[in-house]
C-alpha cells in the first residue's frame, strides 16, 4: 500500500544535490512541502538547518518526522517507500544488481568527481586547485565516455529501458556540467538520453518550481 506522503519535508537549493530528490518527488506525484535554503547566501550555515543537517549541505528530507540526507540515498528510500512507482527494480529481479552498481557509481565516482572541480579552490590547498580540477576533469571525461557507450544508440534509459531513480542522479549530474570545458551533453547518446529526459513534464515542473530558466529543451 503507499505510504502517507504528507510526513515529507523536502529542503532544497535550486539546482543543487537536492535536484534528484525534488525530482523524483514531483516525479511520484506524492504530497510534500518544501523549504528553500539558498546556499548562495549561506543559509545553510542557519543554526536552524544545523540542527537538522550537521554538515550544512542539501537536500535533507524529512521522512516522518525524521531528518534524512545524501541524495543518492534518499532516492533508493523513496523508492522502497513508493514500490507502486517501479522506480527501482524488484530485489531479485534481472536488473536488480545492475541498479544497485550504477547508483554506487553516480555516487562513489562521478559525485566527488563534480565536488573536486567546483570546490577544489576551498576544500584544499588553492595552490593545487587547477591540477585538482584537471583530474576531475579527466575522471569526468572518462564518466561520460562509459555512460554514453552504455547507452549506445538505442537505450532510452540507464537500468532496463526504464525510468529509474539513477536516471534522476545521473541528469542532475549531467546538468552541473553545462558549464563545463566538455559539457555532457557533448556526447552523442548522452545528449540524446539527456534530451528525452528533459521533455518530461516532471522535470518541466521541476524547473519552474525552483525558479530555473537554463539547460531546459528549447521547446519547453
Amino acid at each position: 500500500m503507499p505510504r502517507d506522503s504528507t510526513s515529507y519535508v523536502l529542503y532544497y537549493s535550486p539546482g543543487a544535490a537536492s535536484m534528484a530528490v525534488h525530482w523524483m518527488l514531483i516525479e511520484l506525484g506524492v504530497s510534500f512541502e518544501s523549504q528553500l535554503i539558498d546556499i548562495d547566501a549561506g543559509r545553510q550555515h542557519d543554526p536552524a538547518y544545523l540542527r537538522l543537517n550537521p554538515a550544512g549541505r542539501v537536500p535533507t528530507l524529512m521522512v516522518d518526522g525524521t531528518p534524512r540526507h545524501e541524495s543518492v540515498a534518499l532516492l533508493i528510500l523513496l523508492a522502497e517507500r513508493h514500490p507502486e512507482a517501479a522506480l527501482a527494480p524488484e530485489p531479485g529481479s534481472v536488473d536488480r544488481a545492475a541498479w544497485l552498481e550504477m547508483m554506487v557509481y553516480l555516487a562513489n565516482t562521478i559525485l566527488p568527481a563534480m565536488r573536486d572541480w567546483f570546490y577544489a579552490g576551498s576544500d584544499g590547498d588553492p595552490a593545487g586547485a587547477e591540477a585538482v580540477r584537471a583530474l576531475a576533469c579527466r575522471r569526468l571525461d572518462a564518466a561520460w565516455d562509459k555512460l554514453d557507450a552504455h547507452l549506445g544508440e538505442s537505450h532510452d534509459y540507464l537500468i532496463g529501458d526504464k525510468l529509474s531513480t539513477a536516471d534522476f542522479m545521473a541528469v542532475m549530474l549531467m546538468r552541473w556540467t553545462r558549464n563545463m570545458p566538455r559539457p555532457a551533453l557533448g556526447w552523442p547518446n548522452l545528449a540524446r538520453y539527456i534530451r528525452q529526459l528533459r521533455a518530461r513534464p516532471s522535470f518541466t515542473e521541476l524547473n519552474a518550481r525552483e525558479g530555473l530558466t537554463e539547460w531546459r529543451n528549447e521547446e519547453a
